[in-house]
């Protein structure tokens, strides 16, 4: 069994899938799956990839592989300001590590927000009275 962690959705969403499920359920009965083939069953994610592929052909976009949209989430929610904590949990990564690896390098505006922090201790610094007890 795949592994299965909590997100958090805004509430469009939530109605969104609220809505999807009552027609699954009129359509089907009660099933396990969110989303499903047009008779019921699991979709295959040889499918789900096929699809994405060709609705990104379609749009004229720059290739992306489904995978990039997980990496783009990550990337997104660093930049928002999201502790990597939080973006570990939304991944499912096991470790904080794992997350830092992959994503605190890809984001020069990082870099430079981390970079900021010597002109606070300088400017910070520039406002102390030096004293001759040295």
């Amino acid at each position: 069994m795949a592994s299965r962690w909590t997100i958090a959705l805004d509430a469009e969403t939530v109605w969104l899938l609220h809505a999807h499920r009552a027609d699954q359920q009129t359509r089907f009965g009660v099933r396990e799956y969110v989303f499903t083939d047009p008779h019921g069953a699991a979709v295959k994610p040889s499918h789900v990839t096929h699809r994405f592929s060709a609705a990104v052909r379609a749009s004229g976009l720059p290739p992306v592989r489904l995978l990039d949209l997980r990496y783009g989430a990550a990337t997104l929610a660093l930049a928002a300001g999201v502790d990597l904590k939080t973006v570990q949990a939304m991944l499912g990564h096991s470790t904080i590590v794992t997350t830092a690896d992959i994503y605190t390098s890809v984001l020069p505006e990082l870099q430079r927000d981390a970079a900021a922090i010597a002109a606070l201790v300088l400017a910070a610094g520039h406002n102390t009275t030096p004293t001759s007890d040295i």
